[in-house]
């Protein structure tokens, strides 16, 4: 049995959970989240915890049951607090701004780069260099940031390039001049 799907999730009070059949709904203050859940995974919601357990030993059953606690445990963080990612813009002339909910983002391409965010996704900019994605999802939200990221990855001779927050890029040296 996974150490982590033994665990017992507590609910707030300010959250409603349905669960018919497979599918699990969340509804909160943020948004409404839903999952199917897969086949053997079942679930025991009592007045404020949820149990996370399998129907038989299949062997596929004790390898998604860790996953699918967490999951639902991520679906009720991001409908009562929501999730972000923070991102930095490094580079002589690179910035980014906002314009009718799209990120335009200026990294040293001979055009601008346009991201439309999906529905439930909102994206701010301050100071033109940090980016931040917020939104109720934790997948999309790190998908988002993983999108917006692979438009100009960090280099690693100058350090230029969008990074995550605290991210640390190894650098190199370069090439050893010919000496006169």
């Amino acid at each position: 049995m996974s150490r982590i799907g033994k665990k017992i999730i507590l609910l707030p009070t300010n959250l409603s959970t349905q669960f018919d059949g497979q599918t699990i709904t969340v509804n909160g203050p943020k948004g409404t989240l839903s999952r199917t859940l897969p086949e053997g995974i079942t679930l025991e919601i009592n007045n404020a915890t949820i149990l996370v357990r399998t129907s038989g030993n299949t062997k596929k059953a004790n390898q998604l049951h860790g996953l699918s606690r967490t999951l639902i445990n991520n679906m009720i963080e991001g409908v009562s607090n929501g999730f972000s990612k923070k991102l930095q813009i490094q580079g002589v002339g690179y910035r980014s701004q906002i314009d009718n909910n799209n990120l335009i983002l200026s990294v040293g391409y001979s055009h601008v780069v346009t991201i439309q965010p999906p529905q439930n996704i909102e994206i701010k900019v301050e100071n033109n260099t940090n980016i931040t994605v917020l939104g109720i999802d934790k997948e999309v939200v790190g998908q988002v940031a993983s999108t917006i990221r692979s438009i100009r990855p960090p280099e690693p001779y100058k350090g230029k390039g969008i990074r995550y927050q605290g991210e640390v890029v190894r650098r190199k040296a370069g090439k050893a001049g010919k000496g006169k």
